[in-house]
């Protein structure tokens, strides 16, 4: 069954384009024009992705990303024409997992989407324990004590690269190269925006963080924590 992309975006010609390339790669597309028939069409139909304008004729694609975070889990791409940083970090905590701005070439918005629909397959074992934490590549589950966290897309795939290389030391530019297969450019800083809300969600102190390591100027370090908290 093809995966099912809804687009929230006011511009008619775009979306006109974008189905047309994105039905030729084999998505089923469905395209709204406000904020208010967006989120209407997410609760209807509960697509696999959505690719989200920033900038919405009733509403700002922030607050839509806020509504649909309240509910679901969704894969969310946030298109605008502002390419500031600050817009990207800002969607980005609010629970986008991609950023792309405009014009972009429609072959990178397909690769993203599918880069953000791709599911953990083909592990002996598909779930990964360290200590009180689980993650379950194939369900794309996280847990800690039995209890699951919520990520989104995205950084599920951010800690599923750091933890198959615990004890290992990852660049900004080697993560996002594992988890999006393109180099980090611009958007390395970004990365970290993302690191921030994994381990709010895994970590008993995410300010004193004990799993993910922050290594300076090098980049990030997964540990192995035994159930006492000793790192190994």
């Amino acid at each position: 069954m093809s995966k099912r992309i809804l687009i929230i975006d006011d511009d008619e010609r775009l979306c006109a384009m974008l189905d047309q390339y994105l039905s030729r790669g084999g998505y089923a597309v469905t395209c709204r024009h406000t904020a208010a028939a967006g989120l209407d069409e997410q609760r209807r139909s509960s697509p696999d992705a959505i690719i989200l304008d920033l900038m919405l004729p009733d509403a700002s694609g922030l607050d839509v990303c806020i509504r649909l975070r309240e509910t679901s889990n969704v894969p969310i791409i946030m298109l605008t024409a502002r390419g500031e940083a600050t817009d990207r970090v800002v969607g980005l905590e609010l629970g986008a997992d991609d950023y792309l701005p405009k014009p972009f070439d429609p072959r990178e918005l397909l690769a993203r989407l599918r880069t953000i629909l791709r599911r953990g397959a083909g592990a002996v074992n598909p779930t990964l324990r360290f200590g009180r934490l689980e993650i379950d590549r194939e369900a794309r589950d996280v847990r800690i004590d039995g209890d699951s966290r919520s990520l989104t897309g995205f950084q599920f795939d951010i800690l599923v690269a750091l933890a198959e290389r615990a004890g290992r030391v990852v660049s900004r530019n080697q993560l996002l190269d594992a988890v999006a297969g393109r180099p980090a450019g611009a958007f390395d800083r970004t990365i970290d925006v993302h690191i921030s809300n994994i381990r709010a969600a895994i970590e008993d102190d995410p300010r004193q963080p004990k799993r993910i390591v922050t290594m300076r100027g090098a980049g990030y370090l997964f540990t192995r924590i035994q159930d006492d908290g000793a790192s190994i």
